[in-house]
């Protein structure tokens, strides 16, 4: 997993496909993975097959960023509706400045080692996740202090909207059982309890009958990486309760399973240079620009040409709805920015620019140059592949000829200040945005924005929704920031970003198994699947 300099969030995206494993030998406690499911223990235990393995169980080094903690709890949570919850906290407020939180704790949560959760544990958490600077931005974090055992209160050098946001993301970890292999053998006072992490292998929880919540009804749950292809075999074998598929494969009926459409903020769309080559490089040596995407006009063409609901129905089996934006569904969403297919209008943009096809090769050219470019793509994700083809297809139509090539994670990651990107994001949390679009973000190895978009009036909105006192206040210039009527992040605006799809996850889900009902989805469709796990229970 690649970490970046300065917007500390976790890297989704960048989690590496596991290899696929031996399923009959992957139970090291007495007994293969198809035994768990079909044992006389089956009703108290699930197997479920993901593609991406987390790098660390360790909160502060990114673990449940976005998702669930699973093994530790955290002082508020999401709930189905994406609302706040309270968690280890019963109460909390903000002063007058909104420079001050104080958090009131439970006293009956305890650590799986019998140890209470106390103020302190919140102190050294959050203390160490600042020092980490791993992958939670806590720039703004000025002290946390423990009133008492259950009182905790945070002071910030400034106003932050989305402070409530980033405590959900941060699982509580034990002061006094902190060491150096926490993240390979973590406790916490989560619903469930770490037991066994085989790396590239499988993760085994079970109920923490000690929580002070609903005990999950599933005592045993062992989660296994594999690709996509190695899923779809085991859940044809039988192997798995639970396995995540890609919308190129989901259309196929398995004897004995159902398929489960969970609705996401996961997008693609691919990301396109916004300035020319002029031999610049960024710190880290890689080339800036392309003459091609460097023209608004081709930009706009692009994402003016391409049918968002014929990509999702024909490249994705219906799997997916059209994209505008990052913040697709999410209350911070400017309905503004969502833009009609039009060929025609597409053709004016490029003509009206001095773009044309003066020999007949069916690609438009300005100045000598062709429109021609290059987006790349992960190779073996066959959604990001899909989706890349259809788009390149359908622009062809207009003279520009987009040539789609998968490569390594390594290779991408050099490439992509110069090259499109067929990218994915998306989160229940608007601080996205803020890493997306802001200025200092620009040409960083963080995989945020690479296209180099940059703008003083940009970046005013982004603070000003940051350290808005209110709701309301942040949400009006998060939607400033894409569109104001005249520019912005948007594709109607500067357009760096040329959104196509919102994909469903997708899993195969044995019969007999309800796995509850589903919060929105961030992006990654591995670890949100398991969010709700405590509620996951056999019929």
């Amino acid at each position: 997993m690649l970490r970046f300099n300065w917007c500390k969030t976790i890297l989704c995206v960048m989690v590496s496909l596991a290899g696929m494993m031996i399923l009959s030998g992957c139970a090291s406690d007495g007994g293969s993975a198809q035994s768990y499911a079909m044992q006389g223990e089956a009703q108290a235990s699930v197997v479920i097959a993901v593609s991406t393995e987390p790098s660390t169980l360790d909160p502060c080094q990114g673990w449940g960023h976005g998702n669930t903690s699973l093994i530790q709890s955290t002082l508020i949570k999401y709930n189905q509706e994406m609302h706040f919850e309270k968690d280890l906290a019963v109460d909390y407020s903000l002063d007058e400045t909104g420079k001050r939180w104080t958090f009131w704790l439970r006293d009956d949560a305890r650590f799986t080692d019998g140890e209470a959760v106390t103020a302190e544990d919140i102190v050294f958490t959050f203390e160490t996740a600042k020092a980490a600077q791993a992958s939670v931005d806590l720039t703004f974090l000025e002290s946390v202090e423990a009133v008492n055992d259950t009182t905790v209160t945070f002071s910030l050098s400034r106003p932050t909207s989305v402070f409530l946001n980033t405590i959900a993301s941060v699982g509580i970890i034990p002061a006094h059982a902190y060491s150096a292999d926490y993240g390979t053998n973590p406790i916490g006072s989560g619903p469930w309890k770490f037991v066994q992490w085989n790396p590239q292998e499988q993760l085994i929880l079970a109920a923490n009958e000690d929580y002070y919540g609903a005990v999950p009804s599933i005592k045993k749950v062992t989660v296994v990486f594999m690709t996509e292809d190695a899923a779809f075999a085991a859940v044809q074998a039988g192997q798995v309760d639970v396995a995540l598929t890609a919308a190129t494969l989901a259309n196929r009926e398995i004897d004995g399973y159902h398929l489960a459409r969970v609705t996401s903020v996961d997008n693609r769309g691919f990301t396109l240079p916004i300035h020319p080559n002029q031999g610049k490089t960024t710190k880290s040596g890689f080339p800036i620009g392309n003459d091609v995407t460097c023209n608004l006009e081709i930009r706009q063409a692009i994402a003016c040409a391409i049918d968002r609901e014929l990509v999702a129905d024909v490249a994705l089996n219906g799997f997916a709805t059209p994209c505008y934006s990052e913040n697709d569904q999410m209350p911070w969403n400017n309905p503004d920015v969502a833009i009609e297919t039009s060929v025609e209008n597409a053709r004016k943009l490029l003509a009206d620019a001095g773009w044309a096809d003066s020999d007949g090769d069916g690609i438009v050219e300005k100045d000598g140059i062709a429109a021609a470019f290059t987006v790349l793509y992960p190779s073996g994700d066959s959604v990001r592949q899909a989706v890349a083809m259809a788009a390149a297809e359908q622009v062809e139509q207009i003279g520009i000829h987009i040539t789609v090539e998968g490569t390594s994670w390594d290779d991408l990651a050099k490439r992509m200040f110069s090259d499109g990107v067929m990218m994915g994001w998306g989160a229940a949390n608007p601080y996205e945005s803020y890493c997306l679009y802001h200025s200092k973000g620009a040409f960083q190895d963080d995989f945020y924005n690479p296209e180099g978009y940059q703008s003083e009036r940009t970046d005013n909105y982004l603070s000003a929704a940051m350290e808005a006192l209110t709701t309301d206040e942040a949400y009006e210039n998060w939607r400033l920031a894409q569109w104001d009527g005249e520019t912005g992040t948007c594709m109607k605006g500067v357009c760096p970003w040329v959104w196509i799809v919102n994909v469903d996850h997708l899993y195969y889900v044995r019969d007999g198994l309800d796995i509850g009902r589903q919060q929105l989805h961030p992006h990654g469709a591995s670890m949100p699947l398991l969010q709700n796990l405590h509620a996951w229970r056999w019929s």
